[in-house]
C-alpha cells in the first residue's frame, strides 16, 4: 500500500480505480510566415471558436455548479477581448512575421509572468487562466482537439493540475475524487470540486511517479489522503467512516429544507460562520439559512498590504451572489489581539486583547474602515448583506459609526454608485459594557450578534488563549447566561433581533436554554447546523421553559 497526503479541499470519501489524467502537449513549431494579414485573420477566427466554446462550457457550468462558478468561463471570453492581450499577440505576428501559435504562446510566457509576480494572492492565481485560455486557442489554431476523460467507470483523477476547463468537460458522473500534485485551495478547480461535491485534494507530491493508473485506491478527502493499493485493515477503516458519513448525509437529506421550528411553532435562524469565501460551498451544503457571520479579516490576514476596494468588493459580491437572498452578515475588520498583520504597523501593546483592535482601528484610521464600507455598500445590490460592527463598548462609537456610513452613501450618491437601501445594521456583543447598555445601543441598530468567545472572556477575567486556565474559564458560567439573557430582553424592547456567533452557539446542552431565552439566530460552523436543527424540531419549549431557565439562570 502506498499512502500520500496533501492538502484536502473537499470532502468526502471515495472507492474506485485510478485515471491518470495526462494531456498532450502541444508542440509548437515556429515558422516563418509570408502573410501577416493572413496569418491575423487565421488568429481572430480562433479567438471566436475560442470565445464560441467557453460560452458553451459556461452553460454547462451554469447547470451543474450554479451562475457564481460558471463565471469563471465569461471571465476567461473577457481575456480574449482583452486588448492587451490582443495586440501583443498582433504584434508579435506583424513585427516577427511568425505563425500565430507562436505568437499566442509568447504573449501567455509574458501574461503569465506578470501575473505570477504579483503580491496578491488572487491576481498571482490568474496566471492558471491565461495559460488555460491561451493553450485553449493554441490547440483551436494547431487543429487539434482538446483533451478529455476516456472511460466507461467511475474513477478518481489523478493530475499534475486541472484547468477549469478541463474539470468542467469532465462527464460528473465519471468521477469519484480529484487528487492533483499541484493547486492550490484558491484554485477554481478546487472551488468548483468543493461545488460539485466532490473529494479532492491537492498538493500530493509524488502521486503521479506511484504508478497508479489502473489501481485501487481510496482518497479520504477530510485528511487529504489518497490510500493506492490499500490494504484490508485500510479498507476496513475506511469502510466504517464512509458508513457514518453516509448515515450523516441521510440525515442532512431528511432535514434539508426543514424550518428550524420547534414543536410548539417558535422559529430559530441556523446560519454559519465562514473565514472566506471559499467556505459559501460548505454552508450551500449544510443547508444554512443564512451566513450569521463572514469574518472579512481573512482579506487582510492573507495580503501584503491593504485589499483594495475593487478586491473587496469583488469577495463580498462573489458570497452574496452565492447566497441567493439569503441574508449575509459580513463583520467589519477584526484585526488586533491574536490576529496581527505587518503592514497594519500597530504598536507593540503589553495586552493587545484590550488594546487597539477591530472597530477601535476603524474609528482611529477611518480611511480603511471608508474603504471597506464603500466596497460592502457597491456589493449590497447583488444579495441581502447586513454589517456587524465588532468590539463595541460605547454608545458613541454606534454614533460615530453611523455618521462615516453617512458620509459613505453620500460619496456613492454622488457618484452615481448604486447600492441597497435595506442594509442592515448590528453590532457584535462581546464586551460586558455593551452587554449592560444593550438596551441604549439597540435604539440604534437592527440587530446584536453575541460573540460568546470574548464576551465569556472579558466577564470571567480569563484569557481564552492560555491552555492552563481551563475551569476557570467556564463558557456555561451563570454570569454569561445570565447576560445572553439581559441583552435578548433589552434588545426585543427596542424591536432588535439577537444572534449568537461564539462556539457557545453550537453547544447543543444549551440549545434549549437559548431558546427558552428567545435568542433569534444562532450562527455556527456549518457541519454543527443539522444537528442544532434536529435538537430544535424536537424540542417543546412551553413544556421545558421554566426549568431550562431556573437551572441556566439562577
Amino acid at each position: 500500500m502506498i499512502t500520500i497526503t496533501g492538502k484536502p479541499v473537499c470532502s468526502g470519501i471515495a472507492f474506485g480505480p485510478v485515471f491518470v489524467f495526462s494531456r498532450e502537449e502541444s508542440t509548437i513549431k515556429r515558422h516563418h510566415i509570408e502573410s501577416s494579414d493572413d496569418e491575423i485573420a487565421r488568429f481572430e477566427s480562433a479567438r471566436q471558436q475560442t470565445i464560441s466554446e467557453l460560452g458553451m462550457l459556461y452553460d454547462k457550468a451554469l447547470a451543474e455548479v450554479g451562475e457564481a462558478n460558471a463565471m469563471i468561463f465569461q471571465i476567461h471570453q473577457m481575456m480574449l477581448d482583452d486588448l492587451d492581450y490582443i495586440e501583443s499577440i498582433k504584434n508579435i505576428i506583424t513585427d516577427q512575421l511568425i505563425n500565430a501559435e507562436t505568437a499566442v504562446a509568447q504573449t501567455c510566457d509574458n501574461f503569465v509572468q506578470m501575473f505570477r509576480a504579483m503580491d496578491d494572492p488572487y491576481m498571482r492565481e490568474r496566471s492558471a487562466d491565461v495559460k488555460d485560455v491561451s493553450e485553449r486557442l493554441i490547440k483551436i489554431l494547431s487543429g487539434k482537439d482538446k483533451d478529455g476523460l476516456v472511460t466507461d467507470e467511475p474513477v478518481i483523477i489523478i493530475s499534475d493540475d486541472l484547468a477549469p476547463s478541463e474539470t468542467v468537460q469532465f462527464d460528473k458522473s465519471k468521477i469519484l475524487a480529484f487528487v492533483t500534485e499541484g493547486g492550490s485551495t484558491n484554485s477554481h478547480t478546487s472551488i468548483l470540486a468543493r461545488m460539485m461535491n466532490i473529494p479532492a485534494m491537492i498538493g500530493a507530491k509524488g502521486v503521479l511517479s506511484a504508478d497508479a493508473n489502473g489501481k485501487n485506491a481510496i482518497v479520504d478527502g477530510f485528511t487529504g489522503t489518497i490510500y493506492i493499493d490499500p490494504d484490508e485493515a485500510t479498507i476496513n477503516e475506511m469502510t466504517k467512516k464512509k458508513e457514518e458519513i453516509d448515515k450523516q448525509n441521510k440525515l442532512l437529506q431528511q432535514l434539508k429544507g426543514r424550518e428550524s421550528v420547534t414543536k410548539d411553532g417558535q422559529k430559530i435562524e441556523l446560519c454559519a460562520n465562514i473565514g472566506s469565501v471559499l467556505d459559501v460551498g460548505n454552508v450551500l451544503k449544510n443547508d444554512a439559512e443564512g451566513i450569521g457571520l463572514f469574518r472579512s479579516e481573512f482579506l487582510y490576514l492573507e495580503s501584503n498590504d491593504y485589499p483594495s476596494e475593487d478586491v473587496q468588493f469583488a469577495a463580498y459580491k462573489d458570497v452574496l451572489s452565492k447566497m441567493v437572498n439569503k441574508r449575509v452578515i459580513v463583520r467589519t475588520l477584526d484585526i488586533g489581539a491574536d490576529k496581527q498583520v505587518d503592514y497594519f504597523n500597530m504598536p507593540k501593546e503589553e495586552n493587545p486583547a484590550m488594546g487597539i483592535r477591530a472597530i477601535r482601528i476603524c474609528l482611529q484610521r477611518p480611511d480603511i474602515f471608508k474603504t471597506q464600507l464603500r466596497a460592502l455598500y457597491r456589493a449590497s445590490v447583488f444579495g441581502k448583506l447586513a454589517i456587524m460592527f465588532p468590539m463595541i463598548a460605547s454608545e458613541w462609537e454606534i454614533v460615530k459609526i453611523l455618521e462615516i456610513i453617512d458620509e459613505v452613501k453620500a460619496e456613492l450618491d454622488s457618484e452615481g454608485i448604486a447600492y441597497s437601501k435595506n442594509v442592515e445594521l448590528g453590532c457584535m456583543i462581546e464586551t460586558p459594557a455593551a452587554a449592560v447598555i444593550s438596551d441604549i445601543l439597540s435604539k440604534h441598530l437592527d440587530f446584536f450578534s453575541i460573540g460568546t468567545n470574548d464576551l465569556t472572556q472579558y466577564t470571567l477575567a480569563a484569557d481564552r488563549q492560555n491552555p492552563d486556565i481551563g475551569k476557570f474559564c467556564d463558557t456555561h458560567h451563570v454570569a454569561i447566561l445570565r447576560l445572553i439573557n439581559m441583552i435578548v430582553q433589552n434588545a426585543h424592547k427596542n424591536g432588535t433581533w439577537v444572534g449568537i456567533c461564539g462556539e457557545l452557539g453550537a453547544d447543543l446542552e444549551l440549545t434549549e436554554a437559548f431558546l427558552a431565552i428567545g435568542v433569534d439566530e444562532l450562527s455556527v460552523t456549518p457541519s454543527a447546523i443539522l444537528p442544532i436543527r434536529k435538537k430544535v424540531i424536537e424540542t417543546n419549549v412551553s413544556e421545558i421553559k421554566e426549568s431550562v431557565l431556573d437551572k441556566y439562570l439562577n
